[in-house]
């Protein structure tokens, strides 16, 4: 448990920032348990601020008229979300739910300005951290819109094998349907894929442990090539 006299862990949006800053961000922002399951919040609802995941794990989604979900975005520990909220004073632009139990911090929108106010380079920190997000965002865009499931599925395991720092053997931590929406796909178009990059030798996969045997294939799927 996190205490308010405490300072936040040094880590992402914190990294680099004086513990006495940290400090004070701990003393404007409260904890939240929240049980697998239960939302964040909704799009549409009103800006309370942003959040810190202490622990546990979040799904940023949108549902269509007919409600189906397309994942944007995992949420896992140290990262934040919500943060685009602070500046524009406007509703939250998607679901936030969490996949897991899961501990926040939430930073009032109100207090978290008046912080910056006062700490005018948090604003450039800010500014870096909604960069890298719309990066992102920008890339699930172009693999949507212009690669095959296939070369989605690639880029994913190449993007948690590098960016996720986990190697080339991880467990994944959200169920094949998950991973299907935030692919933009479907369960059994995802299964048929994944069998045959086992019979390609290309990946192992054991549960929920897959193994990533052939980097060059995978980068080359991800460029576009087909898997026959």
């Amino acid at each position: 448990m996190h205490e308010r006299g405490e300072a936040i862990a040094p880590v992402g949006f914190f990294a680099g920032m004086p513990e006495e800053l940290r400090v004070k961000l701990r003393g404007i922002a409260t904890e939240k348990e929240l049980k697998k399951g239960e939302m964040v919040f909704y799009e549409g609802d009103e800006s309370a601020g942003f959040y810190l995941l202490l622990s546990g794990l979040i799904k940023v989604y949108k549902l269509s008229v007919e409600g189906k979900e397309q994942i944007l975005q995992f949420i896992r520990p140290n990262e934040t979300f919500g943060e685009v909220v602070v500046f524009s004073g406007k509703a939250y632009p998607a679901h936030a739910e969490a996949v897991q139990d899961s501990r926040v911090l939430l930073f009032p929108r109100r207090d978290f300005l008046g912080f910056i106010r006062s700490n005018p380079n948090m604003a450039l920190v800010m500014l870096a951290i909604l960069s890298e997000r719309l990066r992102r965002f920008t890339l699930q865009i172009e693999n949507l819109s212009l690669k095959e499931v296939p070369g989605r599925l690639a880029s994913y395991f190449l993007y948690l094998s590098r960016d996720e720092g986990k190697g080339d053997a991880f467990s994944l931590e959200i169920s094949k349907g998950q991973l299907a929406s935030l692919l933009g796909t479907v369960p059994e178009t995802l299964s048929r894929i994944l069998t045959r990059m086992k019979e390609h030798g290309i990946i192992q996969v054991d549960g929920v442990r897959i193994q990533l045997l052939d980097i060059p294939t995978l980068m080359a799927l991800a460029e576009g090539d087909k898997l026959e």
